[in-house]
């Protein structure tokens, strides 16, 4: 309910001999610790917990998935919110919220696997102004739980400001309030101008807006790695976001100041427990170890041992990181709403499936094993009971008539549906690399749409198994044999079930690509 204390994670509270700060305290210690703020001299409560928002906005068309924790919160922020809706009284709010990056402009699907920082499912969490504190509490705050509360050591961490963009003719100043607040925290080498992409948070073309800081973290220690920041080194990686909303973008471009400023934040669960728990990375910890130990007991695969790239020689540990990543995306989508299918992002949730199903048979069942239907399908019990605690749907969504059964089902179906063609698109993509000359080469347009159409390979799929060869995909080529197809079709296909669009899809990025989680 809302405003009570969040449910506890009885899985996790398990793994507590493991750390001092299993994920179950990393999250309800957050919670907790803004529950109890209020502003100085403020009347009221400290911050209401108000529990996640599912990740399929059904009321929101402009969003795939849900992919911040301020979501929910749009018609505050926009001045839209209905006197009679449960939202409209909040001032101070506080939770952890699921976000899926998969897709649309946020897509982080292509890099699962590749490193150990990147996920489609991350939890994010967060605390929200409402018009009530602003930058003093804010900053206070975050840096009392984060040193005092969290023990952070404070000469690793680093804020970022907004330099605004007047020096260019623009029309934003620099945001020289929230640098004078943290000179009372950091000294001047470690408070960073940071520019408009990095520091400045927009909802949309026009609409509230702001100043953002950023908190960075050196996993290193004992040095000034000013230098690093933002510059995509996985030991130098931001942990917190606080946006200040106080301004609006109006049509003509130019900015309004707001009459109410807001305050909205987020922090990577998944990365803020990796460093109180003392790993290098993400998937190092007890929120991953869990299925890793599954993954380990059902294929006898050799263990993760967290390898990325060419010293990942055999795959298996990408493989890990993909299966895990992936059947924790799909368990909490389809338990919110989402169905494996032929658009939007239902075809998204199709191709996590079926990118999570190949990686677990072609990777994971050592030599003289093999794989059986189920094994993908059977992790999501897991999730339930990793997650369950934290959020209780996936225990039984009734407002869906989803349990976690059906859950499991509806993975497991369309598992074993990919699986009818599997060896065979494997099979039939060998022999096409073969001939389009191996590494170096070039997958043919005919080639790809036949991976598609017979073999139901998402082209992303063939666009990475290509790229594992060092070859790469002819997508005009593709392009063209798809409008063919839809030249046959005759228009009597149902409007959104025309297979996608090469071009509509995301292009593979480089493997060192990093994409922010906030």
């Amino acid at each position: 309910a809302h405003g009570t204390s969040p449910p506890e994670l009885s899985h996790e509270k398990t793994l507590s001999t493991m750390t001092d700060w299993p994920a179950a305290r990393v999250r309800s210690t957050f919670i907790e610790f803004f529950q109890g703020k209020k502003e100085e001299g403020g009347a009221g409560d400290g911050h209401t917990y108000w529990p996640s928002s599912g990740v399929v906005p059904f009321d929101d068309p402009t969003l795939l998935f849900t992919n911040a924790g301020m979501n929910q919160f749009k018609p505050i922020f926009m001045g839209t919110v209905d006197p009679k809706s449960p939202l409209a009284p909040l001032k101070r709010a506080c939770n952890s919220q699921k976000c899926i990056r998969a897709g649309g402009k946020h897509n982080d699907l292509d890099d699962v696997g590749k490193d150990v920082y990147h996920h489609t499912f991350f939890e994010m969490l967060g605390n929200w102004s409402f018009a009530s504190y602003f930058k003093k509490e804010a900053i206070a705050w975050a840096w009392e739980l984060l040193t005092s509360v969290y023990g952070l050591e404070a000469d690793r961490l680093y804020a970022t400001y907004c330099e605004g963009d007047q020096h260019k003719g623009g029309t934003v100043p620099p945001d020289e309030e929230t640098r004078e607040l943290w000179l009372q925290y950091l000294p001047a080498d470690r408070v960073l101008k940071g520019n408009m992409k990095d520091n400045f948070w927009e909802m949309g073309e026009t609409g509230p807006c702001g100043p953002c800081t950023e908190l960075h973290y050196d996993r290193i220690g004992g040095r000034n790695a000013a230098d690093l920041v933002n510059m995509d080194d996985p030991n130098v990686l931001e942990i917190w976001n606080v946006v200040f909303i106080q301004m609006f973008r109006n049509k003509d471009k130019s900015l309004t100041l707001l009459p109410g400023k807001h305050v909205d934040t987020g922090m990577g669960m998944e990365r803020i427990t990796s460093i109180l728990q003392g790993k290098m990375s993400n998937y190092d910890t007890d929120i991953f170890t869990p299925i890793f130990d599954a993954i380990s007991k059902k294929t006898g695969v050799r263990p993760y041992t967290g390898k990325v790239g060419k010293e990942d020689a055999d795959g298996v540990d990408m493989a890990y990181r993909v299966v895990a990543d992936h059947i924790r995306t799909l368990t909490i989508a389809i338990t919110d709403g989402a169905v494996p299918g032929n658009d939007g992002r239902n075809y998204v949730i199709r191709r996590i499936l079926r990118r999570g199903v190949r990686y677990a048979k072609q990777y994971l069942f050592p030599a003289g094993s093999q794989y059986e239907a189920g094994f993908f399908s059977g992790l999501s019990a897991l999730v339930v009971e990793i997650l369950g605690g934290t959020f209780p749907e996936l225990n039984g969504n009734p407002a869906l008539g989803l349990t976690p059964e059906k859950v499991s089902q509806m993975i497991y179906e369309e598992e074993v549906s990919f699986l009818k063609t599997l060896d065979r698109g494997i099979a039939q993509f060998e022999k096409f690399a073969k001939q389009d000359g191996g590494e170096g080469g070039q997958i043919t347009g005919p080639h790809a749409f036949m991976l598609y159409d017979t073999f139901g390979f998402p082209v992303d799929l063939t666009l990475l198994m290509a790229e594992e060869k060092g070859m790469t995909v002819d997508s005009v080529g593709y392009e063209e044999k798809m409008e063919e197809q839809r030249r046959r079709s005759k228009g009597e296909a149902k409007e959104g079930e025309v297979p996608p669009s090469f071009l509509s899809l995301p292009s593979l990025p480089p493997s060192s690509a990093h994409s922010l989680c906030f």
